[in-house]
């Protein structure tokens, strides 16, 4: 009886630790560009307000209560213990850095156990030519994902304009939470993502999978094929107003949340 009651206590114990926990973490390992003009850090960072930053997805955090923080060595059972969010963001390639930091099958299991214990991974991939999906997918495999080695939806240029939003522009959306009150997204220069067994695309198009999800135990997994949500085309710094991406991150927030 005795031990019926500790694995009860336990339980709730293992409920109460998972709802106090507050800090979303992003890497800064795997991403770890340096503006070779500034000399500083850059690209998918909270603190980074330029186009390329994400200091606006960081706020969408924070005022739902969360703190944020960067992980800036490997991933490991101790500095993940503490996290709601793990984000892992176009990890680097020799093309961008001079020693980048790849993703190995120890430490994607580490991230797997965690996700199972009930952590939320959000994976945001980019296309081949600027992202390290060789080693991104020892990761994504634990989740039966696999990011393809392609580049979709590139902005079509349009005569007489500077940009041409609507050649990367979604309105097919499907009913699930991530578009709750979005009418239309844009994203672009992707790769697609292939789904087998428990993993579900949650966007597709043209048979492509551009985002999907995965239940993973106590855990969740979201994969996107683009960074997307950084500060150029989260709100309408360059998207034209009919564009919901803002109401679309918002969506994410609660889902990685809750």
């Amino acid at each position: 009886m005795k031990f019926k009651y500790l694995l009860i206590a336990l339980c709730f114990l293992d409920q109460y630790c998972n709802a106090q926990q507050k800090d979303i973490l992003l890497d800064n390992y795997y991403n770890n560009e340096v503006n070779l003009q500034t000399g500083k850090p850059y690209h998918y960072l909270w603190e980074d307000e330029n186009p390329s930053g994400f200091s606006e997805f960081g706020k969408l955090f924070r005022k739902e209560g969360y703190t944020l923080s960067l992980l800036k060595s490997k991933p490991t059972n101790q500095n993940l213990r503490d996290a709601k969010v793990y984000i892992i963001v176009d990890p680097d390639t020799e093309n961008e850095v001079k020693r980048p930091n790849f993703m190995d099958e120890k430490t994607a299991s580490v991230i797997a156990s965690w996700v199972k214990k009930g952590g939320r991974l959000l994976i945001l991939a980019n296309d081949a030519n600027n992202c390290d999906l060789d080693s991104l997918n020892l990761l994504a495999g634990k989740f039966d994902l696999k990011f393809n080695k392609n580049t979709l939806y590139t902005e079509s240029p349009k005569p007489g304009e500077y940009r041409n939003f609507e050649s990367c522009s979604f309105v097919n959306l499907p009913n699930h939470d991530l578009f709750k009150q979005v009418d239309k997204i844009f994203i672009k220069g992707l790769s697609s993502i292939s789904c087998k067994n428990n993993s579900k695309p949650i966007l597709t198009d043209k048979n492509h999978t551009i985002i999907a999800e995965v239940t993973y135990g106590k855990g969740k997994v979201i994969a996107v094929g683009d960074p997307w949500l950084y500060n150029e085309y989260i709100n309408h710094y360059s998207l034209p107003i009919d564009f919901n991406n803002l109401q679309a991150a918002k969506n994410l927030v609660k889902i990685l949340t809750q």
